[in-house]
């Protein structure tokens, strides 16, 4: 069974579903709601444990009521929290609309408190690949360092805002699309990660919801379609598939 580090954010997400986004300084009411785990690192971590891997999450959390309802949750997925720090004043949580054709859209409180230094990590057992996300900046190089040391696959989950020093020790650049046009505005996406592969090397993709995934390398290039699927929810797919390619990986 392989294991895999997983380095990043870890949230507690309330989610309403409502028919349509609303506005206004108005009351709205939603038609159904739920609270559950979250967050980029998390939940691609999850996804690693329900494919019969093994996923060893390093993540910030506070010492609050929100981080014990993120610990547990995760726990009980089997998720390794051994490298996980606790001390924080804050943990990370969202509130999230999704509507009736599956959009979501997200209010992230970042958390207050949560260590910088990713020193822990170097603690880390032996694995297979190492999965980041960059909501975590310095946990994010330190990740990539480590699997660039130990001669496995780094594969950085990119969004915006994201620092670029961990770009180079990563072996596999993952973008979203938000992301990706974040770095290259007004360049289309397979022009953009070619740009990247020029400036960065190595494999990089962006992810495009339902237009699928486009990759490229300094040798070939290609793109995968995205399965036709009734959309119910969006929320964390992203974080799903990069768990899910990791893993493969």
């Amino acid at each position: 069974m392989s294991q895999l580090l997983v380095v990043g954010v870890a949230v507690m997400d309330f989610v309403f579903y409502v028919d349509e986004f609303p506005y206004g300084g108005m009351k709205h009411r939603a038609r159904d709601a739920a609270v559950v785990g979250g967050g980029c690192a998390a939940n691609a971590a999850v996804a690693i444990a329900r494919l019969d891997g093994t996923a060893l999450l390093s993540t910030r959390l506070g010492h609050d009521r929100i981080g014990r309802m993120i610990h547990d949750d995760l726990a009980a997925e089997a998720v390794d929290l051994s490298l996980s720090d606790t001390s924080g004043a804050k943990s990370s949580y969202s509130s999230i609309l999704i509507d009736g054709d599956g959009e979501r859209q997200i209010m992230n409180y970042r958390g207050d408190g949560l260590i910088q230094s990713p020193e822990h990590l170097a603690d880390a057992p032996e694995v297979s690949a190492v999965l980041a996300d960059t909501r975590w900046s310095e946990g994010a190089l330190a990740a990539m360092e480590l699997a660039q040391t130990r001669g496995v696959p780094g594969i950085l989950d990119i969004e915006a805002p994201a620092e670029v020093h961990a770009f180079g020790p990563a072996s596999h650049l993952a973008f979203s699309e938000q992301g990706l046009s974040h770095f290259y505005p007004d360049v289309t996406p397979a022009r953009a990660i070619a740009r990247v592969v020029q400036d960065y090397g190595g494999w990089v993709c962006v992810t495009m919801g339902d237009a699928g995934v486009a990759w490229c390398s300094a040798e070939v290039s290609g793109h995968v379609p995205a399965y036709a699927v009734e959309v119910v929810d969006t929320l964390g797919a992203g974080d799903v598939w990069h768990g899910a390619f990791a893993l493969r990986l």
